[in-house]
């Protein structure tokens, strides 16, 4: 027992000694980088929070007992960073107002937290993202459908006047809760018309800062773990126009997933998070995590190489990505669990799939342009048969198929995905041949306007 407590002396001794010796090889070599560390060679770590802060938690611990709880659960509890830090803002935001708690003193705070305050902490996150497909893109939608969401969704077309609250509904609950909108003030600086807090991930705030962090990182826990499951992306991505994670469990990956995520660690720091952790990737390891040479991106784009969600698929390109260099890196994920004949047999098929659904638009788009050209196509696409089915072809069959394809979701590619898209096809082509052969449009359509699902 003695000489073994001697050896473990001995061991713990040498180990200390090269500590001192790495730390001081460290502090005189100037050329090794620590981006994370201050360039200080004194690190001060305080502990507690400042009276106002403290004044905020203990306020909240009475009137939202459940905020407080999440929080102190949180890594930003355990690292000081506190309500104070982020809802205070300057009173010159245009987002400042002042909650009952710090009336009449010199203390504004926001209910609404923009990305430019997480980037006070986070820089590269957030640059990051502001990259990606959830931010500017993911907004787009609210703004440009207006004829869609309020004309028709809205019910604008049987009577129900502009601005009128019934008019706003449909996006409040459906399309801005994923896309995001733009948050929109009244006199008091809070926001009204219902533009917050169904806030999805592409919001604009009036400060500027464009992106909503929350959703994936729930407030007021932020968890990372929560972030790495797949439930954080199902709220978004599912449904009959992209059903991604309906998709997901299916495959493979999926339903290891399913049968084993209990038991998986999910808290492992960025860039430590490696197979070993996991046995099967989840959305956040393929799309967005560092995974083997691949450092964690906020940027979902960089790993594509397909446009999987519009009319025709293309190489991704310009604010949507570089499709070329996203297929090697997404050839990178794979390998940290495949062979590469297995990957680029899965990257082939994907292509073909893709090539196929492509073939299909073609030939709907130059149906399209004979009836245009001859007048046979009504104004209203969406009670016209033909324009009707158009649409399902690419932003329902079609996006099931590609999606199907890409994350190997057979019953998804197949039934819901290609079998449907050859369907929809030959009742287009009975459409255009009807309206060609006798010069005039049916007089009622024969589409059912429920979708083929």
């Amino acid at each position: 027992m003695r000489v073994k407590k001697k050896r473990l002396g001995i061991s713990l001794l040498i180990a200390c000694l090269a500590v001192l010796v790495s730390v001081s090889l460290w502090a005189d070599t100037p050329k090794v980088g620590y981006p994370n560390l201050a360039k200080t060679k004194e690190i001060v770590i305080k502990r507690g929070f400042s009276p106002e802060a403290i004044k905020c938690i203990e306020c909240h611990a009475q009137k939202t007992p459940g905020i407080v709880e999440s929080w102190k659960k949180s890594r930003m509890a355990h690292a000081g960073v506190s309500c104070y830090d982020c809802h205070v803002v300057p009173k010159s935001s245009p987002m400042a107002s002042q909650c009952e708690g710090v009336k009449n003193t010199n203390i504004y705070t926001s209910p609404m937290v923009s990305p430019k305050t997480c980037a006070k902490c986070h820089p590269t996150e957030v640059e990051q993202f502001e990259k990606s497909g959830h931010a500017r893109l993911a907004g787009k939608p609210t703004e440009k459908l207006v004829k869609l969401i309020y004309d028709l969704e809205g019910g604008g077309f049987i009577g129900i006047p502009k601005r009128d609250t019934r008019n706003w509904a449909s996006r409040a609950v459906s399309c801005q809760m994923c896309h995001g909108g733009k948050i929109e003030l009244g006199p008091d600086h809070k926001p009204i018309k219902n533009t917050w807090p169904q806030s999805g991930i592409g919001t604009r705030y009036p400060d500027g800062g464009i992106g909503n962090c929350t959703v994936c990182h729930t407030r007021h826990t932020f968890s990372i773990a929560e972030a790495r499951k797949p439930e954080a992306c199902a709220s978004c991505h599912l449904g009959p126009d992209h059903p991604d994670i309906e998709i997901y469990y299916e495959s493979k990956h999926g339903q290891i997933f399913l049968a084993e995520g209990e038991k998986w660690k999910w808290n492992s720091a960025p860039e430590t998070w490696e197979p070993g952790d996991y046995t099967a990737p989840t959305c956040a390891t393929c799309h967005m995590s560092g995974i083997g040479a691949l450092k964690t991106t906020h940027n979902v784009n960089e790993r594509l190489k397909w446009d999987l969600v519009h009319k025709k698929s293309v190489v991704r390109s310009g604010e949507r990505g570089d499709g070329e260099k996203g297929r090697k890196l997404m050839v990178q994920v794979c390998a940290n669990c495949h062979s590469t004949l297995h990957t680029q047999q899965f990257m082939s098929s994907l292509d073909n799939a893709v090539a196929l659904y492509n073939t299909y638009w073609d030939g709907a788009v130059k149906m399209f342009n004979d009836l245009k050209a001859k007048g046979l196509l009504k104004k209203d696409k969406w009670s016209d048969g033909y324009q009707e089915l158009m649409y399902y072809l690419w932003h329902h069959v079609g996006r099931r198929a590609r999606h199907g394809a890409a994350m190997n979701g057979p019953d998804y590619a197949h039934w819901h995905g290609f079998f449907q898209i050859f369907q929809v096809y030959k009742d287009m082509q009975a459409i255009y041949q009807y309206r060609i052969k006798h010069n005039k449009i049916e007089e009622l359509s024969t589409v059912m306007s429920s979708a083929p699902y």
